[in-house]
């Protein structure tokens, strides 16, 4: 038997070597990703006196917060639909989700938490799906930080000898944002404590306790930190329990110990099922990314298979992949293939691949591209990730002015309340008639509004989307000569139902909004994306059968189709395209990677920042420098070179009086190092700002391990009292923590990661189904027996050396990474 699969071979000599001398640290990066969506919540308690409460939450990463959800006003059963992805060091502990309730007057009220620890992540390797219920927040177990210590016996091992040195990162327990943090060491029924450090999370003591050893010898040692108070109690800040028995058998031990809550105190019972529960969907990758090189071979073959395009009377490698890849993998899948193809500058090409095969499959005009194939999937992320930017052109007006209005629509009679609208006079209270007529004039302006800006919008379209719908246009007018009318559906069912009728029914999950619409913006915004789904189909009159109060619209919504066929005319149109316009946007040499107005912290130094005279200025951040002006298209005032910036960190909540200060530390034209104070108004701000210096500094070779979370105020260190202004900071520096953001540059290195792990776990159900499809195209000779079958193409086996050597260079360079990350 022939071949199934069609395209170029490569030689042995591509093949990925092993790396016996490469550096493991230049070698490849190892990095944890955690994917989080925040679904919805029910049952909660009623915080307000109104019965209700304005629920969202804030998710932290081992007690630092990450994000903030958006607030959803006056329910007990909020929906969020909220995802993020976050790149974390792998060392992290856990995750912890607290639902607030949002007051105007007073702090906000903690309705409860959910705790998942690594190891619960750990057991669920395709990720965590289900509700968990919130569990009431216990003061003792909010524990966060380390301690150093150095463990030691002495005196022939007669007495033990314990120094507390320093501790960072500890829990905030007074109102300042700092706590007042001491020691208390035990050992065999002996406690001694140090003293106490004033308004400080990262308090230095060296401070020695002995103790005298008994015979036979105590088995721990315990040093816990509390929270000194003047008023109240104290307040437990964690604690390290340390083996004497391993003491014994190493002389000394020394280094930072993480800080524990204390599970052995006994608690009250606690309310579990009565505080609501929450809906997650969570996921931990742990990557291993080898150098470019290594993925070579795979990506070649993918992209050869690509270039080959689609050859009749064989199975496709891209077909394999498609029906053995789950639906719960598919669209992860998709995304790869979409970044790394766009990497390789043939998106075109993979596109117009996956819509052949789809078309060459037995589907009808009305039913295609309907299903969650590989081919839509793909299409799908391809918008998202190519288009968002003429997303938020099209649709932001719109949508601003739907949210801004405010006003009430509706056109279903079973869902009309007279109350909700008002009075048209003084005296006469609208009829029902007469509020759906309303309602109408206003979707239908929307609706009109909406379409305009759209059938406009063909020449501002990024033209690799435009590209890949005039294939996709002529592909399917090629499959169905006969209904033509199939072409302009084939091209709005991913435009019009899969792009933009999502983000306008959930504006802030398209990053269209910061907030959730409350309920009557919500159901104009619903009633709005059904009008768009309808002009996407083509034909309006076909939902009149389902929902016949949608009869008044009718007009409006055959204009509408009328007007996207004209705009799809335009798009598509046979217009010679420039050849740099057809692959990955080309990005001019200076790219905006974020900008927004950041108020100035004043501190003693001479920074140009520090030199200006304004305290709320413009801030651009750009693929070369943090520049800022006055105000947006001002004059620049001066800027800081990325090359320079040798941290991005948070500041502590009492240096300034606001837990949303960042510091860019830098260094001058005359190589004095200099920190930049800049304030945000939001937590997701804040880490926004820090995920994007950090991704475009991420490469700067004098980047800090450590850093000052406080400031140099009067003569001495706010957060550690150290006088010295150039003393090493006192808090691990967090570079490895970003957010990923649909602008975010493309790495072909972590898309083929994840690819070569997906398809490692596929050898022998591509090498099943390879079998299957063959078998249905003919008779073979001969049964086969189990495991066994027909010679294996030789693209398919090259994929099988691909992968296996990759998994060596895993296998071989892994250890060496995990021994000197740790």
């Amino acid at each position: 038997m022939g071949s199934g699969l069609r395209g170029r071979g490569f030689g042995a000599a591509l093949r990925c070597p092993l790396l016996p001398s490469y550096p493991p640290s230049l070698a490849m990066a190892r990095r944890s990703v955690l994917s989080i969506r925040i679904v919805e919540g029910r049952n909660l308690p009623a915080k307000d006196i109104t019965g209700s409460s304005d629920p969202y939450c804030i998710v932290k990463i081992d007690n630092e917060a990450i994000v903030r959800t958006a607030t959803v006003w006056k329910t007990l059963s909020p929906f969020w639909g909220e995802e993020y992805e976050v790149q974390l060091h792998p060392t992290f502990h856990s995750i912890s989700i607290y639902v607030m309730d949002e007051d105007a007057l007073s702090r906000d009220d903690v309705i409860g938490k959910v705790c998942i620890t690594r190891t619960m992540l750990a057991e669920h390797p395709k990720g965590y799906s289900g509700w968990m219920s919130l569990s009431e927040v216990d003061p003792d177990e909010e524990v966060q930080g380390e301690i150093h210590l150095r463990v030691e016996l002495l005196e022939g091992g007669q007495r033990l000898r314990c120094t507390v040195l320093e501790a960072r990162d500890l829990a905030k327990k007074d109102r300042n944002g700092a706590s007042d943090p001491f020691v208390c060491v035990s050992y065999n029924g002996k406690t001694q404590e140090s003293t106490v450090v004033k308004k400080s999370c990262y308090p230095r003591w060296n401070e020695g306790f002995e103790f005298e050893l008994p015979n036979p010898p105590a088995e721990k040692l315990c040093v816990e930190v509390w929270d000194w108070d003047l008023v109240s109690k104290n307040d437990f800040l964690g604690k390290v329990v340390v083996s004497v028995q391993g003491l014994q058998a190493a002389g000394h031990q020394e280094g930072w110990f993480r800080l524990q809550p204390d599970t052995a105190k006994p608690r009250e019972d606690r309310r579990r099922g009565s505080l609501g529960s929450l809906q997650l969907q969570v996921r931990l990758r742990d990557e291993t990314v080898l150098p470019s090189h290594c993925y070579q071979p795979l990506v070649q073959l993918l992209c050869q298979e690509v270039k080959a395009g689609h050859q009749a009377g064989g199975v496709h490698l891209v077909t394999l992949l498609d029906e053995t890849t789950t639906a719960e993998c598919r669209q992860d899948v998709a995304v790869n293939l979409v970044k790394l193809f766009l990497g390789q500058g043939l998106v075109k090409e993979f596109l117009d691949l996956l819509f052949e095969l789809e078309l060459a499959k037995p589907c009808e005009p009305n039913t295609l591209f309907r299903s969650n194939s590989l081919a839509s999937k793909s299409m799908e992320s391809f918008l998202k990730v190519t288009g968002m930017q003429y997303l938020h052109a099209v649709l932001g007006p719109t949508i601003s002015r739907v949210f801004e209005e405010k006003k009430y629509v509706e056109l279903d009679p079973s869902k009309v309340e007279i109350k909700d609208v008002g009075c048209s006079g003084l005296h006469r209270v609208q009829t029902e008639s007469e509020v759906m007529e309303q309602g109408r004039q206003l979707l239908q302006s929307y609706l009109g509004e909406l379409l305009d800006t759209i059938g406009k919008s063909a020449p501002t379209c990024p033209p690799v989307i435009r590209a890949a719908f005039r294939q996709l246009f002529q592909r399917v007018g090629e499959r169905f000569p006969q209904h033509q009318h199939t072409q302009f559906v084939a091209v709005t069912s991913f435009l019009c139902l899969r792009f933009f009728s999502p983000a306008v029914m959930t504006p802030k999950l398209f990053h269209l909004r910061e907030t959730h619409a409350d309920a009557r913006t919500s159901r104009t915004l619903l009633l709005l994306a059904k009008a768009v789904q309808m002009v996407g189909n083509m034909e309006p009159a076909a939902g009149r059968a389902k929902e016949e109060w949608l009869a008044p619209l009718q007009p409006a919504l055959q204009h509408g189709a009328s007007q996207m066929r004209a705009f799809i005319t335009r798009l598509v149109g046979t217009e010679e395209e420039q050849e740099s316009g057809e692959g990955w946007p080309c990005a001019p040499h200076t790219t905006v990677v974020k900008e927004g107005l950041l108020f100035v912290h004043k501190t003693r130094g001479k920074g140009p920042l520090l030199a200006s005279a304004s305290k709320k200025l413009h801030f651009c951040l750009t693929t070369e420098a943090l520049s800022f002006s006055k105000s947006p298209g001002a004059e620049r005032c001066g800027s800081i070179a990325l090359a320079n910036i040798r941290a991005a960190e948070k500041v502590e909540e009492k240096s300034f009086g606001s837990c949303h200060v960042m510091q860019v530390v830098y260094v001058d034209e005359a190589g004095q190092q200099e920190t930049a104070y800049l304030q945000c108004k939001c937590v997701n701000e804040l880490n926004q700002w820090l995920s994007a210096l950090r991704k475009v500094c991420g490469n700067n070779p004098q980047l800090l391990h450590a850093y000052h979370p406080g400031v140099f105020r009067g003569d001495k260190w706010s957060c550690c009292h150290q006088k010295d202004r150039t003393e090493p900071g006192c808090g691990r520096t967090r570079h490895s923590i970003t957010l990923q953001d649909w602008s975010d540059p493309l790495q072909p290195d972590v898309e083929a990661q994840r690819l070569f792990q997906h398809l490692h776990g596929l050898q022998q159900p591509l090498r099943e189904k390879y079998w299957q499809l063959m078998e249905a195209e003919g008779p073979q000779s001969g049964p086969r027996s189990c495991g066994e079958g027909p010679p294996l193409p030789l693209e398919l086996r090259r994929l099988f050396e691909a992968l296996q050597d990759l998994e060596r260079c895993h296998c071989q360079l892994s250890p060496a990474l995990l021994e000197l990350q740790t």
